[in-house]
């Protein structure tokens, strides 16, 4: 016997959508966006990145190979929920501890699946993103409208994920100490680090100049994370007042902060970037990455002359702006994720072009 549709999302324009729920049962206002990679499901979800937004995955079948105890990016989740067209709760994996929706429970993630992704997916593509929400099939339509129209997506996301206090994370036989700003950073930027010969100290995302002078960090990365840069003023400013004095880099929520810190400005796209399969060009060298990307935002190209800021990088499916530096400063950010897990791989090398630096700057100090 078919099972029945249980659970519904219902759109600003009043569009609605019926499936089955796993995860939590709650009900849930967010940011509706998709995401077009073909695996890592539980690095997305685990991507602070994604904090108020409902993620819609384009491949299929999500759940399949469970979840592994090693393959988190944030100890928390705080996804705002998960859209699916068809969910497997029987993984077959050896590394598998839990199921996706065991970890969605825990968190209070809802999810839907049942849904035919590729008509929303080409809806957001067409008309933008917007508010969803993801309640009980029951819920009367005029209450879910009004539901959305009365919540308002919030813009204290960075200071919700950032930690509250500082950690560390250590190698054996270090070379450098990095502090790394967290904004809502990914474990793979920290471990990607520590494969590098580097001791991480992560902080908080206001904290001062001073408290990171105090450290005598060697270089200093900023990361990734969730909203508008515009919102992050804290960490604006700390660039302004650290930038020359170290080497930085800055991965996605980073580079926009870089850049606004220089006096380029931000704008919100359409839809954003979101998957593992974005070509970018470095101009530069030449060369194709195919890149991992997660973002709403992206730094205005018209606005960066002038600010001692150079364009490195460009999307080649939209032409937005993908990298810039300062060579003179040591600072230089990318809009997409070198560190991604599970890949792709093409843009590891710029951690080692950050310890080159962060090599360079600490040799110069010691001939002084």
């Amino acid at each position: 016997m078919a099972r029945e549709f249980d659970r519904k999302i219902v759109l600003e324009d009043g569009s609605v959508y019926l499936g089955y729920g796993f995860g939590d049962s709650c009900d849930r206002v967010c940011e509706i966006v998709f995401n077009t990679s073909m695996v890592g499901y539980q690095e997305i979800v685990s991507d602070p990145s994604y904090t108020y937004q409902m993620v819609v995955m384009t491949y299929p079948i999500i759940g399949n190979y469970g979840i592994a105890d090693d393959d988190f990016e944030c100890k928390t989740p705080t996804i705002g929920g998960l859209i699916v067209r068809s969910y497997n709760d029987f993984p077959s994996n050896f590394r598998y501890t839990k199921t996706l929706s065991e970890i969605l429970v825990e968190n209070h993630i809802p999810a839907i699946s049942g849904i035919d992704t590729r008509k929303l997916t080409r809806s957001i593509r067409d008309l933008g993103s917007r508010k969803v929400l993801i309640t009980d099939i029951d819920t009367p339509a005029e209450d879910a409208l009004k539901m959305l129209s009365a919540t308002e997506i919030p813009h204290d996301a960075v200071s919700k994920v950032s930690c509250k206090k500082r950690w560390y994370s250590r190698t054996s036989n270090p070379k450098y100490n990095i502090v790394a700003v967290d904004c809502g950073i990914k474990l793979n930027i920290i471990r990607s680090l520590n494969a590098r010969g580097c001791n991480v100290t992560v902080v908080p995302w206001n904290t001062t100049a001073a408290e990171i002078e105090s450290f005598r960090p060697d270089g200093v990365f900023l990361s990734n994370g969730p909203g508008d840069p515009e919102d992050v003023t804290p960490v604006i400013e700390l660039i302004r007042k650290i930038r020359g004095k170290y080497p930085i880099c800055g991965i996605c929520l980073g580079h926009q902060m870089i850049s606004l810190a220089y006096g380029a400005k931000t704008y919100k796209l359409k839809f954003g970037h979101r998957g593992g399969n974005h070509p970018v060009k470095n101009l530069k060298t030449g060369k194709i990455e195919i890149t991992s990307q997660n973002h709403s935002y992206a730094v205005d190209a018209s606005s960066v002359e002038g600010t001692g800021l150079e364009i490195t990088h460009i999307n080649l499916l939209d032409n937005t702006v993908e990298g810039v530096e300062c060579a003179q400063d040591r600072i230089f950010s990318v809009q997409y994720h070198p560190e991604s897990a599970p890949g792709p791989q093409d843009s590891a090398y710029l951690f080692d072009k950050f310890i080159s630096a962060v090599k360079e700057a600490k040799d110069s100090a010691k001939k002084n």
